[in-house]
Parts: structure tokens; sequence; C-alpha cells
């Protein structure tokens, strides 16, 4: 059987509508990683995600869903009461019924990915299920294979993509990155092979920005939306996107001047805001924020520091 084919001329002239199973975070069976340093929230995150797409309710109370659906979790490294209390002030918070939620936890003692007969039986239980997305929390828990060894990890990731495309399903990992990488760009810090990097749709990154997180998303097919900044909430254990982020997805009154908006949006900020903060709260074009903020800072209404901007006095 040959390969399909088409002349040029042929070829579509607009590229085909982005579906997203949430928007601008997930797309629509896509695969990917959710990545970040230790101890930075990344299973809570991958819970809140799984959460979101089983009840329709907005992914961190921001981004909303579009394909709702069953979702099937692995949680290697949390115990089954441990999820099930982190589940439960998920559901609290967003006042639904545990017990309708259509959220499936893998109770197998291990998962292995690098064996046959687990990956069998992990094909069996998405095709009984048949959920839209499947999380596997954390990566290193799911193998033996050596990380940073694209011939061991590349297979691995190609039989998730198998699964993706069979079962028409999102998949998505949790992975670590590494602990020195706080400079690098955020798939440039996952750790292991580049192939991480490279097998996925749709990418998350956590980095802590004490006292928030730093939340960056990328895809293969779409613009990715500005970054966002979370903070960790305790009773129940969420995380939130802050006030300012939140103001930044809102657009200002169009009737401000550029040095309106950057103290208006400093004004409601909790923490110093750095030039891409700014430039999304504000809407205004790089050269003419650089150009108002210079002109703020030399008369004394805004300072700037290491941290950012802020108002001054």
């Amino acid at each position: 059987m040959t390969l399909p084919v088409l002349p040029a001329g042929k070829l579509p002239t607009c590229a085909p509508e982005q579906r997203w199973l949430v928007e601008q975070m997930w797309s629509t069976e896509a695969v990917g990683i959710i990545g970040g340093e230790p101890k930075c929230g990344k299973s809570l995150l991958a819970l809140d995600l799984a959460v979101s797409v089983a009840s329709a309710t907005p992914c961190l109370d921001h981004f909303p869903i579009h394909q709702a659906g069953r979702v099937l979790l692995f949680a290697a490294e949390d115990p089954l009461h441990v999820v099930r209390d982190r589940v439960e002030g998920l559901t609290a918070a967003r006042e639904l019924d545990l017990q309708r939620l259509p959220l499936y936890v893998i109770t197998a003692p291990s998962l292995r990915l690098d064996h046959g007969d687990h990956r069998d039986r992990l094909c069996q239980t998405v095709a009984k299920i048949k959920p839209v997305l499947l999380v596997l929390d954390p990566f290193v828990r799911l193998h033996a294979i050596d990380e940073n060894a694209a011939g061991e990890v590349a297979p691995v990731l190609a039989f998730l993509r198998q699964l993706q495309r069979k079962h028409h399903l999102a998949v998505a990992l949790v992975h670590h990155a590494r602990k020195d990488a706080g400079r690098a760009r955020p798939g440039q810090a996952l750790r292991g092979s580049s192939e991480f990097h490279a097998w996925g749709d749709s990418n998350i990154y956590l980095r802590r920005r004490d006292p928030l997180l730093r939340l960056s998303v990328e895809h293969r097919a779409a613009r990715a939306p500005d970054d966002l900044s979370l903070e960790l909430c305790a009773d129940p254990l969420v995380l939130r996107v802050t006030a300012t982020a939140t103001a930044a997805g809102a657009p200002p009154p169009a009737d401000l001047s550029p040095a309106q908006r950057i103290e208006r949006a400093l004004a409601i900020a909790t923490t110093p805001l750095g030039v891409r903060e700014l430039r999304a709260a504000c809407r205004i074009r790089s050269e003419t924020l650089c150009a108002t903020l210079d002109a703020l800072a030399t008369a004394g209404r805004v300072f700037k520091s290491a941290a950012g901007y802020t108002l001054a006095g």
C-alpha cells in the first residue's frame, strides 16, 4: 500500500482549527510533560488537571475545559489515602461530589512502562475505562531504564504515543527537572534525554520563584499563553493563580494611558513585576512599555530592583 500524497496546489490553505482539551493549556489528544524541579507542586498540578477534565471545571480556576470526560491516573509515589485526601480537597474547593467524579485511579503497586506485560495491562485498562486523559506521575518510578540514553527513552515514549493514537486520548507525564537548571529554558531543564522535550505536543513547567511558583506552557502547534504566577494554598491544598496573574488575563480599560496601565498593574501586584509580566498585564508594546517605565522611574513614580518593578513610596 502506498503512502497518501497530494499535489502541492491542493494542500490546505489554512491550518485546521485548534482543538483544546484545556484551553491554552493542553491540546486535545496531546502527549506531553508536566515538568519542574523537585517539591514545586508538579503532582498537585497533575491532580488539578485530572480533576478539572473529569469535572469540566477550569484548571487552576483559570483555564476552561473544552473536552470533559473520564480520566485515568497512576500516582506512583503517593499512598492511595494521600491521593484521596488531595482529590477530596480539590473537589471540596469546587463544591463537587467526589463519589460522582469520573476519575479512576490505578491501584496496582507498580507500573513499568519498560515491561511488555505491564504495557499490555495498561492498554487493556485504557480500552476498558476509555479516558480522555491519562496521567502518569512520575516517570522516574515507571521504569528501570537510563533516562539519559535516548535509545532507551525513545521506545518508552513511543509506546505512550502509540497508546494515544490508538485510543484517542491525551497523555500527561510528570517528569523532574534538573536541580541545577534554574537559568535554563524550561524545556531544556528537564532531566535526562532531550527526547522528553521533543516528544511533547503540550508541555507545562513549574518553577519556584519564592514565595510563588511560575507556570509556563508550550505547544507544538499553537501559541503559548503568557507565564502565570501561582501560589500554594492550604486547607484545602490547592494551587491558585495569583491576583496579579488574574488581572493580567483581563484587558485594562482602553482609555488608560501606558503610564496609567503600568501604575494600575503595579498597584494590585503582591510582588515586583518584570517587563514580561507588565507587558502581559498592560497589553502594550515592548518599546512603549520600556520607554514609559524609564520615564516613570526618572520621575520617581516606580522603583526598579533586581526582582522587578514596584510603585515608589
